[in-house]
């Protein structure tokens, strides 16, 4: 029983699955520090991630964000129809620990939201790039996209980051 149990957390903490199903799944991901970094997708400093597909970007916070908020009990996002900036809150996340801002990483027009967060928040937990995604938006300003992190500067300032706390 012990083992099983050892073995279960074990792989719940190196995220090991048999197969993800999810159109945001990229070829690959990096994985540190228990933390999953995708490839294909941009990240803020602030822990958001952005997926461009055509003329539209799903956002959300990262699985490193995730893991350091804990057990999310509530999440609130913005309405289709508004807008968002660039480094602005546009809903926030809370957990079991705190509440946190959420900054969209790019500026646009919230074409549609992630209704399901509302009865199961937790979804940003089990699956913060897939099912967990918070907003999607209708970019205003693709260029932004360029002042963002890539997935291996983002896993190197999430190494930097833990260190220094």
């Amino acid at each position: 029983m012990a083992l099983r149990m050892w073995a279960s957390s074990t792989a719940n903490a190196l995220r090991l699955s048999s197969a993800s199903k999810s159109h945001l799944s990229p070829a690959f991901s990096l994985s540190r520090c228990f933390s999953t970094v995708l490839e294909g997708l941009k990240y803020a400093t602030s822990h958001e991630w952005v997926k461009v597909e055509g003329p539209v970007a799903t956002i959300g916070i990262t699985d490193h964000a995730q893991g350091h908020l804990g057990e999310v009990v509530f999440v609130e996002v913005p309405d289709a129809g508004g807008s968002v900036t660039q480094g602005s809150s546009f809903g926030a996340v809370e957990s079991v620990k705190a509440t946190s801002d959420v900054n969209s990483p790019i500026s646009g027009q919230v074409v549609e939201v992630n209704t399901k967060l509302s009865e199961s928040p937790g979804l940003i937990n089990a699956s913060p790039y897939e099912e967990g995604w918070m907003i999607k938006v209708k970019p205003s300003n693709p260029s932004e996209l360029e002042s963002l992190m890539g997935p291996k500067e983002y896993t190197k300032f999430c190494q930097e980051e833990d260190a220094a706390h």
